[in-house]
């Protein structure tokens, strides 16, 4: 069954507690949370202090993605929250293959993401060590921005690779998923939906969650 993992940048925070309610009444899967440094991303979003209030707040799995330079400095910080993935980009680890290693070591999934610009060539060598492999659709930074079309593509580039290694990895991706495009990337073999504007901006974000889920299906 595919996941939908609703991302918290998207969030109304002036009333993160409501935000919080709807999402545990829903059937989303994973709580998708946004870190940006302002270096590796050009904008600020949150850190460790939001995100220990809103794990209190679901006991839903946490999908860290740390959109930072030097992600591995804080694997213990996301141990702690209680996360079941983290999620770090290619282009931010200098030796990646170590740090997916401490991600396991410390009892969580490890999760590498690519940029749009990114081949998944560059997966070659690791493939069979990562759980997930998630997949910018957007340039990551922003949310609401329109989805790359390429990206379809590259998810069934994604799929034939896991398939021919053996590899047991799901593909994620990220930004411009909503009605329109999550059959689309269903239908190339994507397991997780990340999704923001779409479900947040909602009338009934816990309908509007059913229904990805169903178009997904």
């Amino acid at each position: 069954m595919n996941l939908i993992a609703p991302s918290l940048l998207a969030a109304n925070f002036a009333n993160l507690q409501g935000e919080m309610e709807w999402f545990n009444r829903s059937e989303a899967d994973w709580l998708h949370l946004d870190v940006m440094d302002g270096v590796f991303v050009p904008n600020i979003s949150f850190g460790f202090p939001v995100l220990e209030h809103v794990a209190r707040l679901t006991d839903k799995p946490l999908d860290v993605h740390l959109m930072i330079v030097q992600p591995e400095k804080f694997i213990s910080q996301v141990r702690d929250l209680g996360a079941a993935v983290m999620n770090v980009h290619q282009e931010a680890c200098v030796h990646l293959h170590r740090t997916i290693q401490q991600i396991h070591e410390a009892g969580m999934k490890a999760a590498v993401t690519l940029n749009p610009s990114t081949s998944i060539t560059t997966l070659e060598d690791i493939i069979c060590d990562v759980d997930v492999v998630m997949l910018m659709t957007v340039n990551p930074g922003f949310g609401a921005q329109k989805f790359i079309e390429h990206s379809l593509d590259k998810v069934r580039r994604l799929r034939q690779m896991i398939q021919a290694t053996g590899s047991k990895a799901l593909i994620e991706v990220d930004g411009g998923v909503n009605r329109k495009t999550a059959p689309l990337l269903a239908q190339a073999g994507v397991d997780v939906f990340v999704t923001g504007s779409a479900v947040y901006g909602a009338e009934n974000p816990v309908e509007e969650v059913k229904l990805l889920k169903q178009l997904t299906a």
